[in-house]
């Protein structure tokens, strides 16, 4: 080009302008375009919209939120949904949220915008929570169809739902029925239609059986139509249903096609705490556990210990084998060696349970099990601290706390335990803030934690949910069971949950009376049945609630649980036998140590906090995805198969593979200021090929959403986060 102007001599501005811009107009013209990896939510306030921001908060996958009830909101037009940056067209997000399929009002001037705007770029639209209804391909709910509650109803995972972004589904998805006295799920049940419009096609990905009809109709499903393509949800959720953990993952993949910032995996890892000690029981006449410091005992009533036996620590390996899930042995050495002395320098349970060694991981648990906190004044019931003579909280020293760190240490190794030192479960999880007697951590922990090395300290997400600093260490916050570490007997689990849960009448303890968001026991249980009936369904449901929302916490129970009548292992059996039903073979549950749960924790705090400052800058640009932020973050995102990573030289695996995706975290390689991902061809979405203005939807009907959704109702004594709410 320069060589021609030269030759060609002064040329006019007009013509030169014309030789230098059109072809870069041109190129602009063919450029594919830039898709930056954010959702936008429009948002009605209602629980549908709430649970899919909620699982983009859990994954990290960023979004803007826009409020309708907002009145200074930003008005939804081509300005807002897309601009060209270098030349090159962009769309600002990657998918779009609405609340139903048309929450603008009859001839939106934002719904034509969000039409054409996804039209244009290929940008798929879900309506979390709308009528089955032609405008969303579907027939009215009726001749066949169904209107009304879908508790306990089963749906299942069609064909075209486990070939797509369900895949991940064994085929049922059960939807909760956790009271009988108040609508929890609610919904329409419909056939598409029998002649769609031009080019239209509805596809089901989740469906149901239409009652008094042999037709299916649909609960999930895609309305491709006028070069757009819409995810159709039929029923209403919250964020804690079962039905809505299970299909989440599935809504997320279907909206970004795969390729989005964040990622999302089932956890699972279970704590058996003070195992080589023995537990003290409940006492069932004085409905308290004597030992403990607010249990005076009456008529001769002295503790009586719950211990593994050798054959509790066989049957421990043999179970963990056969379930594939390896059990984190929380011990406290000195318990052995006080076994021994008492019982004539033998402790054949810890002789076997060294024997298998290699089938747990071991977490140090402290020697002894003391108290680290403050020094406890157990003259009062509750107890509270001691104080010295100016008023000061006396504290448990720091030699102390090292000493029991170090000492359990040393047991260990003699005893050829693999341990890993930077973790650290202290006896109650003191040490720490326990409210109301000790509102401040002791002040010996950080030191002691600093001097021995400890970087994750477990806490008790009940009281300390949210990692935190203490010295060296963050926290990794731990799940408590209702199956209690002083009962090794199912009638004695079920003796004092009775006592916890009902009322004063029924002879409890009361605690659940005036409260009006406390599910608690309307009769006491039957000391022989209950814990079958009740309290082994409850308690691994509220368990696989936690396995199945993205968090990697683990459960923690007492080695009691493993002895006697075994009463962990029906817990256990049917959380994972549960999980097996419903989820196929590609997405396993994840089973963590201690100081991976701590590092994922880590991470996730550190990504959150660079996504929710706009520090993250994410897009794609045909096959390549671009990832930029604050250096030494941690990224997390989530690949079709067969993505790599380039590097200044060649390229590497990126994540590993979940779910039918590879997900994980990742960092800009030697010499790199950004990530840079690379699509397989299959794997790379197709432009756009829509032409001409999308038709608008007519507005929704209002949506009926039950009390059950609108303020979730718990699945029963311990569903501790639905309480909240």
């Amino acid at each position: 080009m320069r060589r021609m102007l030269l030759k060609s001599g002064v040329c006019g501005s007009a013509a030169v302008l014309a030789l230098v811009t059109s072809p870069v107009a041109a190129r602009a013209a063919a450029l594919d375009p830039r898709i930056d990896l954010k959702v936008l939510v429009v948002d009605d306030g209602g629980p549908a919209t709430g649970a899919i921001t909620a699982e983009l908060d859990s994954a990290g996958t960023p979004y803007t939120r826009v409020d309708l009830a907002d009145s200074g909101r930003p008005q939804i037009n081509a300005a807002f949904l897309s601009d060209t940056v270098s030349g090159r067209p962009r769309a600002k997000y990657q998918a779009v949220v609405l609340p139903n399929d048309n929450p603008f009002g009859a001839g939106s001037a934002e719904m034509a915008a969000l039409a054409t705007f996804e039209q244009t770029f290929g940008i798929r639209q879900a309506d979390a929570y709308t009528y089955a209804r032609p405008e969303v391909g579907l027939n009215y709910a009726q001749a066949p169809g169904y209107i009304g509650s879908l508790d306990g109803t089963t749906a299942q995972v069609t064909s075209a739902g486990k070939t797509g972004s369900f895949g991940y589904l064994d085929g049922n998805v059960p939807f909760e029925d956790n009271s009988p006295n108040v609508s929890e799920s609610y919904g329409y049940l419909a056939v598409p239609l029998a002649q769609q419009q031009a080019g239209a096609t509805f596809t089901s990905y989740v469906d149901a059986p239409i009652p008094g009809s042999s037709a299916r109709g649909s609960l999930v499903g895609e309305y491709a139509h006028d070069g757009r393509r819409e995810l159709v949800v039929n029923f209403v959720y919250n964020q804690y249903q079962e039905q809505y953990r299970l299909l989440t993952r599935g809504i997320v993949e279907w909206l970004t096609q795969g390729i989005h910032l964040g990622a999302d995996r089932n956890y699972f890892a279970v704590h058996v705490d003070d195992v080589f000690l023995g537990d003290d029981r409940w006492n069932t006449s004085l409905n308290c556990t004597p030992g403990d410091v607010d249990c005076t005992p009456g008529g001769g009533a002295t503790p009586d210990p719950i211990r593994m036996t050798p054959a509790d620590a066989q049957y421990a390996k043999q179970w963990s084998a056969a379930h594939g899930l390896t059990l984190d042995m929380v011990f406290n050495g000195g318990g052995s060696e006080d076994y021994k002395a008492e019982h004539g320098g033998a402790d054949p349970t810890a002789n076997q349970l060294i024997a298998d060694k290699s089938a747990f991981r071991w977490v140090n648990h402290t020697y002894t099990h003391p108290f680290l906190g403050c020094v406890q004044d157990v003259s009062v019931v509750p107890w509270k601290c001691s104080t010295d003579a100016s008023g000061k909280i006396q504290w448990v020293s720091q030699a102390d706390i090292t000493s029991q760190i170090t000492q359990n240490r040393t047991w260990a190794n003699g005893k050829g335990l693999a341990l890993d030192n930077t973790e650290l479960v202290t006896g109650e999880h003191s040490g720490m803030k326990v409210l109301p007697q000790q509102p401040d951590d002791n002040p010996n922990l950080a030191p002691s934690l600093n001097a021995t090395g400890v970087k994750w300290l477990a806490s008790d997400n009940s009281r300390d949910p949210q990692q935190r600093q203490i010295g060296s260490a963050l926290t990794a916050p731990r799940f408590p069971m209702n199956v209690y570490y002083n009962a090794g007997h199912a009638t004695e689990e079920v003796d004092e949950y009775n006592f916890i849960y009902s009322s004063k009448a029924n002879g409890g303890s009361g605690i659940c009376e005036g409260s009006s968001t406390t599910t608690c026991l309307g009769a006491p249980l039957d000391p022989q049945t209950g814990y079958t009936s009740y309290i082994v369904p409850l308690e691994s449901r509220i368990a696989l609630g936690h396995a199945l929302s993205n968090d990697p916490r683990p459960v923690f129970m007492h080695q009691s649980n493993l002895a006697e009548d075994r009463i962990a292992y029906p817990v256990l059996d049917k959380i994972l036998g549960d999980y097996t039903s419903l989820y196929a073979a590609n997405t396993p549950l994840v089973n963590l140590r201690l100081k991976d749960i701590g590092t994922e924790l880590k991470y996730r705090a550190a990504w959150t906090a660079a996504v929710k400052n706009n520090q993250v800058t994410a897009y794609r640009i045909g096959n390549t995805v671009t990832i930029s932020s604050p250096n030494g973050t941690q990224a997390s995102a989530t690949m079709p198969t067969g993505t790599t990573q380039s590097q200044v030289l060649g390229s590497t695996a990126f994540g590993t593979a979940y779910a039918g995706q590879l997900s994980g975290w990742t960092a800009p390689g030697l010499l790199q200021a950004s990530i840079t991902l690379k699509l397989t061809t299959q794997a790379t979405p197709a432009a756009s090929t829509a032409t001409g203005p999308a038709p608008v939807a007519a507005p929704a009907p209002t949506l009926r959403v039950p009390s059950g959704v609108a303020s979730p109702v718990p699945a029963g004594p311990g569903d501790t986060v639905r309480r909240k709410r």
